[in-house]
């Protein structure tokens, strides 16, 4: 049974940083691990990417020099590092992983298998 478990969400002031963790088991032929998030009334959007066959990272315009992707792999563990974080990063967190990549679309989440419960985020003084 393929599992992806987030962790790591909470509140934070503006400014703040937060490390997500999303850990995988049951599944061993990803090709990528990825962050989505979703707001209230808004839009999936894939926050970061990271590919686990070359190390390629890709981040969303808006989290760009915020946010860091990286990975354990010993631990089957993607994190995500977000700093100077603001009101608007304020949303519920996926990850996802699936049997297949596209790196020019690794932020469309209808290309992914297999998604995590989410973990909130809020960020508000």
């Amino acid at each position: 049974q393929v599992q992806l478990v987030e962790s790591g969400g909470g509140l934070v002031q503006p400014g703040g940083s937060l490390r997500l963790s999303c850990t995988v088991s049951g599944f061993n032929n990803y090709y990528a691990i990825t962050w989505f998030r979703q707001a209230p009334g808004e839009e999936r959007e894939g926050v970061s990417c990271l590919s686990v066959t070359d190390g390629t990272t890709y981040y969303a315009d808006s989290v760009k020099g915020r946010f860091t992707i990286s990975r354990d792999n010993a631990k089957h563990t993607v994190y995500v590092q977000m700093d100077s974080l603001k009101p608007e990063d304020t949303a519920v967190y996926y990850c996802a992983t699936g049997w297949g990549f596209w790196a020019t679309r690794w932020d469309e989440g209808g290309l992914y298998d297999y998604w995590g419960q989410g973990t909130q985020v809020t960020v508000s003084s």
